[in-house]
């Protein structure tokens, strides 16, 4: 389908040169003086990489994702995006910003913040509306990406009127159907039931195989293997801790457990990852596929 692999038009030399898409340089961000939300972040992701950034809540992983966004912009150190410098200045130029919108896809960690027109169908098609593309290509789109989402049925409903699983349906549909080449996605399995969050990896794991570059901020370990080749670990300092290929990083127990992803009576049986909590009779487990 159509919407489901990344846009083919308006790519530039350094989309096929090898060159990182991302590359950031002991990058500082806060929100407020003296309190530092990342801290000197140094990393890259290259084209066709699916890429998760880990941590505990509020370690910095949703900041950093807006910094790759083009939302919040480095106090210091640098962020790239294609081999240019990625600044406030850059993206006030109207042509420049909506080049870099239709490439790079968000998905808030709260899909109501994405959701803000009357309709589910308004919602989806905003970004394209915005383009100026034909009615005839707004429907084409539109036909193709909620017969893939399954949301067909909701499409006069109110966004207010979803459940979170289909808010996140929609909200993701509106990202994909601009076609961009990226996506950044901030805690895109919270909240969602067994079900859904199947639905959502399996979605995932065919677009990687399309082509898109993908990077997913995330604390559950239990998608990882599905979703992400490279990991990038971040401690409760808002400093990366760790960074690598999955199967390098996520066995590392003593590194998980200093970053608060695991509790500190985390083992393995095998490829199970079994967690003891601190009263004598509850226990969880973890597997990993």
């Amino acid at each position: 389908m159509a919407t489901v692999g990344p846009a083919e038009s308006g790519i530039d030399e350094a989309n096929v040169s090898g060159d990182p898409i991302f590359r950031l340089t002991d990058v500082s961000y806060s929100y407020r003086e003296g309190e530092e939300a990342v801290c000197g972040a140094t990393l890259a992701v290259s084209a066709g990489e699916t890429v998760a950034i880990l941590g505990a809540n509020g370690c910095g992983k949703s900041t950093l994702l807006r910094l790759m966004a083009g939302i919040l912009f480095a106090k210091s150190g640098s962020v790239e995006a294609w081999g240019k410098p990625l600044t406030e200045a850059g993206m006030r130029d109207a042509a420049s910003a909506r080049l870099f919108r239709r490439r790079v896809g968000y998905l808030f960690q709260n899909a109501e913040a994405q959701l803000f027109c009357p309709t589910v169908r308004d919602d989806i098609l905003f970004g394209p509306r915005q383009m100026g593309l034909a009615d005839d290509e707004l429907e084409h789109r539109l036909g193709e990406i909620t017969a893939l989402f399954g949301l067909k049925r909701l499409l006069e409903r109110a966004p207010y009127e979803l459940s979170t699983g289909e808010q996140r349906k929609a909200a993701l549909a509106g990202v994909l159907i601009m076609t961009p080449d990226v996506l950044l996605l901030d805690e895109p399995s919270a909240g969602l039931d067994p079900r859904t969050q199947r639905w959502l990896v399996d979605l995932l794991t065919a677009l990687s195989a399309a082509g898109y570059t993908i990077v997913t901020a995330t604390h559950d370990l239990n998608i990882l293997p599905e979703i992400a080749d490279r990991l990038i670990v971040f401690d409760e300092q808002h400093r990366i801790a760790a960074q690598g290929a999955l199967p390098d990083i996520l066995p590392d127990l003593q590194l998980l457990t200093r970053v608060n992803l695991i509790d500190p009576g985390a083992h393995r049986h095998g490829r199970v990852l079994h967690s003891h909590e601190h009263t004598p009779s509850a226990h969880s487990h973890e597997a990993e596929t």
